[in-house]
């Protein structure tokens, strides 16, 4: 007998729990939870997919939206849950990536106490300014952030958001600084921007597209390394001059931290699945969200793995600081 061959037939016993949990997996309903508010981007996401999955796993899965803090309650419940593979997260960079780096007393850590199972896609965001503004593009605006330092605004949705480190990616790669407007909530700063009494905001294309194609906004580029569908007029950072200024907001599925690895490959299945599925994918087209069909669990902790060192960088040097 060979010595791989001993060497499997030893660890097989280890893996018979995983095995025979994903064989009755699942039998009842499931809980994904977002830690957002409903009717955001977030939250349609899930429902959408959540509704797709349930066909492949035979059980339906049911969104539940537990807001706040920045995602990490909600982040910190799943954490904190059984690891039987009926309670799930939607692990966006915040409260993946953002918050280990601003909180250092937070409860939870997610490459400690979260799984990864798949990855969703990645949406970027849409650096938009009013009509009514002099630059009609890129360049324009960071020359601008250059003769008048700390005299442009910018808005948000909050210190260590998406929004805000892609407005911060840009910034330092260019040298250049703006006073940063953080709101409660994107409605009203994008209301502050269009109204002119903010300069310029990183938005999603999905919110800010409409008031672009009605006149209400201009777009000078997108965060990404490639043009959108929705927008292909729009040049990226770089072909506006601005290589290495690219930020993607990006989100995944994410189990408590031990459950059986074939519950996890049974839901990593299912969410591939959901991806392949025509009418899930003209949605997340009509959202210029790239899905991730491809990226399993292993790939999915890779990348967090590289993501949450970058994303701290980033944080450290624009001296970001919870609020």
């Amino acid at each position: 007998m060979s010595h791989p061959t001993r060497r499997a037939l030893l660890a097989a016993p280890a893996l018979l729990p995983g095995l025979a949990a994903a064989q009755g997996y699942p039998s009842r309903s499931i809980t994904w939870i977002v830690p957002f508010a409903a009717g955001g981007i977030t939250d349609t996401s899930a429902r959408t997919l959540a509704q797709r999955m349930g066909q492949s796993l035979g059980q339906s899965v049911v969104v539940e939206n537990r807001p706040g803090a920045g995602g990490t309650i909600g982040a910190e419940a799943v954490a904190r849950a059984a690891p039987d593979g009926y309670t799930l997260l939607y692990g966006s960079q915040g409260p993946m990536a953002s918050a280990p780096a601003m909180f250092p007393n937070l409860r939870y850590h997610p490459q400690r106490d979260l799984a990864p199972v798949h990855g969703l896609g990645a949406s970027p965001h849409l650096i938009i300014c009013a009509p009514q503004r002099p630059w009609r593009s890129l360049a324009d605006l960071v020359a601008a952030a250059r003769e008048r330092p700390e005299g442009l605004t910018y808005a948000s949705v909050g210190v260590g958001t998406s929004p805000h480190l892609a407005a911060e990616t840009l910034l330092q790669a260019t040298g250049t600084r703006m006073v940063h407007a953080p709101y409660a909530n994107g409605t009203q700063g994008l209301n502050d921007v269009i109204g002119g009494r903010l300069d310029v905001m990183w938005d999603y294309p999905l919110t800010s597209l409409p008031h672009v194609r009605e006149g209400r906004l201009r777009a000078l580029g997108i965060t990404d390394r490639q043009r959108v569908r929705l927008a292909p007029e729009v040049p990226t950072v770089a072909e506006a001059g601005f290589p290495g200024a690219e930020l993607v907001p990006w989100a995944g599925l994410f189990v408590p931290a031990r459950t059986p690895g074939g519950v996890v490959a049974r839901l990593s299945a299912a969410m591939r699945e959901a991806m392949g599925d025509p009418k899930v994918q003209e949605f997340f087209d009509g959202t210029a969200t790239v899905l991730w069909p491809e990226m399993g669990p292993e790939q999915l902790r890779a990348f967090l793995a590289e993501e949450m060192p970058r994303i701290a960088g980033l944080i450290a040097r624009a001296g970001a600081k919870p609020g």
